[in-house]
């Protein structure tokens, strides 16, 4: 497998803002035509495209074809990656801003 056919990492995906935009307006919706996912940005169908093929290949979107017209919807499932993720730093930060707490509590 060549590195443009393995997965992509969902933090990847995630990282630039037109996929994030992406993501919400799908989130939104049942199912979007690509024609109305481009309409939302200031660029052609191409460039909105490529950036549904990272969502996709990340597992985030899904499409079907409906006679001449490619349908995309939000797969979410991936996205537990992330929360798990800022789940862990939410807990450490949560904890040291206890002890911080505490210590600056025992100065006064």
């Amino acid at each position: 497998m060549n590195e443009n056919e393995q997965l992509r990492d969902v933090f990847d995906a995630i990282a630039d803002p037109t996929r994030r935009q992406l993501i919400r307006l799908l989130s939104e919706a049942k199912e979007l035509p690509l024609h109305e996912l481009t309409a939302q940005f200031q660029m052609g169908r191409t460039a909105v495209s490529k950036h549904l093929t990272i969502l996709k290949k990340a597992g985030m979107v899904l499409d079907r074809k409906v006679g001449r017209e490619t349908l995309f919807r939000l797969n979410a499932a991936p996205l537990r990656e992330i929360q798990d993720w800022v789940a862990f730093y939410s807990k450490f930060w949560s904890t040291n801003m206890f002890r911080l707490n505490q210590l600056l509590e025992e100065e006064e």
